[in-house]
């Protein structure tokens, strides 16, 4: 800060001029630049000559020039660091502070910024005075993609502006597009293949045969049903990604919403079998949440339980709040139980176990995804123990 109180009005009129260049070639709204173009009169202007002027008790004591500075800086959504020639932090803005922690005025900026590979640009930087950028990735609290770039102020200031620009939202969308063609390609390609052929065979051999007509459309509509709940399922997943960085705030009592799942899945677990036993307490018990996102996840958990559990004829649902501590909810069945290899892979997007098992229980392989993604979106998390021949237990942490 020494070049600023020294009165560094040709530094503060550098970064005026930095700031304006830079936001404008980062397609930030100009409205923002033009902020930043507008504090160069404030920040330095021509003094008039020399007059005489009566000596005037009291007089106030000029103002910091960094306050301008702060003021252009502050409401940046990308966090910004000001850094003197030796990678020392002079200022950092509200947005800096949220995402990386507080750095002590005069202390380096490696004091919370880790990654070896920005502080090797900032290292590069500093020594030669030219522009640096690189990206990186941050996996907490969820994971965020940065494109950092490092400029020095024009002119004789010997100072450095370190900005980082969230660029998650670009990245998530083309990770999106490249995950959905390579998914949806490969498990769409069975069913239009059993399409085709069967098409091919009404067309020609069972043109007149009413009985293979009968018995192949029916295959079709099971083919086409299926394809039909992938690009359902494709499609949840997709929204789930794009907001989930929001942290949803409603209150949502877990009670009556896993009383009403359980409800609602009782003709299914009748069909095959099986019993849904609910261990609820008899208070409320509230969380923080998207109650249909909520209703997913425990639909898909105990859906998958009695299709996958039916030979263990029960289905175990419990609610507990430990003392002292975030609620948990328990989904056990007494099925086959997974291979102890098998269960760290189970939320990936189309893993499966047994692959004709899924199938022939309608699964589309993206069931655990969409509740692995619900639950990151809500800071929660699934714990899944399971031992073969006694069952699995899935288990959902708040």
């Amino acid at each position: 800060m020494d070049w600023l109180r020294r009165g560094g009005a040709h530094a503060l009129t550098s970064l005026g001029c930095l700031v304006a260049v830079y936001l404008l070639s980062q397609s930030i709204p100009a409205a923002a630049a033009g902020a930043a173009i507008a504090l160069l009169p404030a920040l330095y202007r021509p003094k008039p000559a020399a007059v005489e002027a009566p000596v005037v008790a009291d007089r106030p004591e000029p103002a910091d020039p960094l306050d301008a500075v702060r003021s252009a800086f502050a409401g940046f959504d990308s966090p910004v660091f000001l850094l003197n020639g030796e990678g020392n932090v002079l200022y950092q803005n509200p947005s800096a502070s949220h995402a990386f922690g507080e750095i002590g005025e005069g202390q380096h900026v490696s004091a919370r910024i880790r990654q070896p590979v920005v502080l090797d640009v900032v290292k590069e930087a500093l020594a030669t005075g030219r522009p640096g950028s690189t990206e990186i990735t941050t996996p907490m609290p969820s994971e965020s993609v940065y494109m950092v770039r490092i400029v020095k102020a024009l002119g004789e200031a010997d100072f450095f502006v370190l900005i980082f620009r969230d660029i998650s939202e670009t990245r998530r969308i083309d990770r999106m597009r490249t995950d959905f063609v390579a998914n949806a390609s490969h498990e769409l390609r069975t069913p239009l293949a059993s399409l085709r052929g069967f098409i091919e065979t009404l067309l020609g051999p069972a043109r007149n045969d009413a009985k293979a007509q009968e018995k192949f459309l029916g295959i079709m509509q099971e083919q086409v049903t299926r394809m039909s709940r992938l690009v359902d399922d494709l499609m949840s997943l997709s929204r789930l990604e794009l907001k989930a960085r929001v942290v949803p705030d409603d209150a949502v009592d877990l009670v009556p919403l896993i009383g009403s799942v359980c409800d609602a899945l009782a003709p299914l677990a009748a069909d095959v079998g099986v019993e849904i036993i609910r261990v609820l307490p008899p208070t409320p018990v509230i969380v923080k949440g998207d109650r249909d996102e909520l209703t997913q996840v425990f639909e898909n958990l105990i859906e998958n339980a009695c299709k996958y559990g039916q030979e263990g004829k029960k289905v175990e649902v419990t609610l507990t709040v430990p003392d002292g501590q975030m609620p948990e909810v328990s989904v056990r069945d007494y099925g086959p139980g997974v291979p102890e290899e098998h269960v760290p892979r189970l939320t990936e997007r189309f893993y499966r176990v047994s692959v004709e098992s899924s199938r022939s229980k309608k699964g589309t392989g993206l069931g655990l995804a969409i509740v692995k993604h619900i639950l990151t979106r809500h800071r929660a998390r699934l714990a899944i123990r399971s031992e073969v021949g006694r069952g699995s237990t899935f288990t959902v942490r708040f």
